[in-house]
């Protein structure tokens, strides 16, 4: 088999130094080495030890002691009864203890034997393991699965109710490699003072903590404790170790408080940022409603003092004037204005700026428009429209639709009759514009004429959408389709004019729906 493993070789023509060539017999001492060290190590450690219990470990002993087979008593498992150098009535007496499990060891079994009079509470790395009140029993705990290699801590609250007191501890831990740990309730234990907080999981003892006492050796046959033998031994099923949640590990904890105070960060900085998007919107408000009340008010007060002279003007000049025609479309004009004025006038106001204030202009406009046709206004608008903020932009693009249509309307359909109607249906606006006139075919629609198109656009930069519905012969249907914010954003009492205004369009004869519905398509 050696044999099969091939050495190395430079590549023909490459230069070597001279005895730097690998040769066949080098590589081959080689494996044999690795081989033959292999079986030896293999050889060592294929068949470990079995625990022995005569190897007994006993940590940290009591300088000047003896190690012997077991410093355990051999029926109860426990050492002597160990207290407080001073023993009263009604005493609560800390008893503490650490020792170390060797690096590199593993628990193969560990077992704690304890008996107080009167009572004890027992705890292991600051754990509860249990409580007891009758020392004429030994409880036994399986401890097995809550040890680890390193640092341990015992620590046993005990109560002594009157006269006598006294403590019996004996723990064993076997190793998996034979050795075997006891503790015994001797003078290693420490006794804690009162007033000490954490004492049960403390790595160290401090100096002022003094050692226990041993009372009486197990079992003394003189004095008080001629009675103090222990009838049965409690065994407590396997302890198992604390079952730790994913939420409860260390490093997920810290990345929750990292990410918590992240967001909290966050959280603050999009806070200031609607609060200072909040104020700049106040004043923009404030500022709209200043610029609305200045146009109106100088502007408007400008063109009506304009076409009053006019007016003036054209009742000084003789019937035969020249001039008097010219002062009268002078006149036309300055209303329009005006009346286009009131328009950007209501669009900029921020107090106008609700779906109820959006119905009510609508509605005005179209009588107005429509009053100076043959054409029949009729207004179909839903009862109590809620006060909720109509934006700037949908408003404009909406009424600019509205009107748009009313228009086309009045120049191409011939019709007798014109319906808009303004209603909700969910978190949509609904409104629509429908005549009785001569209709079209689509089709057949000039491309270049923008009218058609420019509702479409309008409607599509709001995300509403104009639907078109026309038949050559039955009349037109343009429906407009916006969307409705789901919050009132800006809440605002109810005009009373609005409401008048409203119920008096309602309230008109030329504004009540029709009773032969008209044909659409």
């Amino acid at each position: 088999m050696f044999h099969a493993i091939k050495p190395i070789m430079a590549p023909p023509g490459a230069r070597t130094g001279e005895g730097l060539r690998p040769s066949p017999d080098w590589w081959m001492r080689v494996v044999v080495c690795c081989f033959c060290w292999f079986m030896v190590v293999s050889l060592g450690t294929s068949k470990p030890a079995k625990p022995n219990v005569n190897n007994v470990y006993v940590d940290q002993p009591v300088p000047g002691s003896t190690v012997t087979n077991s410093v355990l008593d051999p029926r109860w498992s426990v050492g002597g009864w160990i207290w407080a150098s001073e023993t009263r009535d009604k005493q609560t007496c800390r008893f503490w203890r650490a020792f170390d499990i060797p690096r590199g060891a593993k628990v193969a079994r560990s077992q704690i034997h304890i008996g107080v009079d009167n009572g004890y509470r027992l705890m292991l790395n600051g754990r509860e393991l249990g409580t007891g009140s009758d020392w004429r029993s030994i409880t036994e705990y399986d401890v097995s699965l809550l040890l680890e290699r390193g640092r341990q801590v015992l620590a046993v609250e005990a109560f002594n109710d009157n006269r006598e007191a006294g403590l019996l501890f004996g723990m064993t831990v076997e190793l998996t490699d034979g050795r075997i740990i006891e503790i015994p309730s001797d003078t290693n234990w420490r006794v804690v003072p009162e007033g000490v907080i954490g004492w049960e999981s403390k790595q160290q003892a401090p100096a002022q903590w003094g050692h226990a006492v041993v009372v009486s050796a197990f079992l003394p046959r003189d004095g008080l404790w001629h009675r103090r033998e222990p009838t049965m031994t409690v065994k407590v099923p396997v302890l198992l170790p604390l079952e730790t949640h994913f939420l409860q590990r260390g490093w997920v904890q810290v990345a929750l408080w990292v990410f918590g105070c992240i967001t909290g960060l966050l959280y603050l900085r999009v806070l200031a940022k609607l609060t200072v998007q909040s104020k700049a919107q106040t004043m923009l408000h404030k500022e709209r409603a200043r610029i609305a009340r200045d146009i109106h008010d100088e502007l408007g007060a400008r063109l009506t003092e304009l076409a009053l002279e006019g007016e003036v003007a054209q009742t000084e000049l003789p019937e035969g004037s020249a001039v008097r025609p010219r002062l009268e479309a002078l006149c036309e004009k300055a209303r329009a204005v005006s009346g286009a004025m009131d328009e950007l006038v209501w669009m900029v106001n921020s107090r106008r700026d609700t779906l109820r204030d959006f119905a009510n202009f609508a509605c005005r406009h179209a009588q107005r428009f429509l009053s100076q046709t043959s054409i029949r206004c009729r207004l179909d608008v839903e009862a109590d429209l809620p006060g909720i903020l109509f934006e700037l932009p949908v408003r404009r693009n909406l009424l600019l639709g509205v009107k748009e249509a009313l228009n086309n309307a009045v120049k191409y359909s011939h019709a007798t009759e014109v319906l808009l109607s303004i209603h909700r249906r969910g978190q949509t606006l609904l409104v629509i514009v429908e005549d009785n006139g001569e209709g079209f075919d689509l089709e057949k629609v000039d491309s270049s004429r923008n009218g058609l198109t420019n509702m479409v656009e309008r409607m599509k930069e709001v995300g509403g959408l104009c639907r078109v519905t026309a038949k050559a012969g039955v009349g037109c249907r343009v429906k407009f389709q916006v969307p409705l914010p789901k919050f009132q954003k800006r809440p605002r009492d109810p005009d009373p004019a609005d409401a008048l205004t409203l119920a008096a369009i309602r309230g008109m004869p030329s504004s009540s729906v029709a009773e032969k519905n008209l044909p659409s398509s």
